[in-house]
């Protein structure tokens, strides 16, 4: 079966542990996730969604790994756009790893389907809000007060 995928790789100063936790707390997540938030236990079998600021439930799924402070992989399908769910559920893994006085951290987010409305959707999100870590990291603030438009 045909495989779609989306890369993103940032570097951030911080370390590893910084930047798990702000991939797994939910209070810091509103800050560069606009307003979303997502609810785990963040261990393997865990349940985990995310909501939006008004309680829709937008993704849901379940941890298949957790390794603090290095890796965490998310069995991940859209609940909100009926077209988006029935692409069923995609893989989001998070791959955060020190190089220097840095962190590089990969998002790689994979459905087992070409195309992938679902990919095509969240290629446009990814850059947003990892800018928006990136930042709220570095310097306190974020650089986007709202998503960014649909991918062109």
């Amino acid at each position: 079966m045909a495989r779609s995928t989306f890369v993103y790789v940032t570097y951030i100063r911080s370390t590893p542990e910084k930047v798990w936790s702000a991939l797994t707390d939910e209070d810091f997540q509103k800050q560069y996730w606009f307003g979303m938030r997502c609810e785990s236990e963040w261990t393997p079998g865990a349940a985990w969604r995310m909501m939006s600021p008004d309680g829709v439930v937008y993704d849901a799924g379940s941890i298949v790994e957790s390794e603090p402070p290095r890796r965490l992989v998310i069995r991940w399908q859209h609940q909100n756009f009926p077209e988006l769910k029935a692409e069923g559920d995609s893989l989001c893994t998070m791959e955060v790893e020190a190089t220097g006085s840095a962190v590089k951290l990969t998002i790689t987010h994979a459905i087992e389907r070409e195309p992938s409305k679902l990919i095509d959707a969240v290629s446009g999100g990814w850059p947003a809000i990892l800018s928006n870590l990136k930042s709220l990291l570095e310097t306190g603030q974020v650089v986007l007060d709202r998503p960014a438009g649909p991918k062109s």
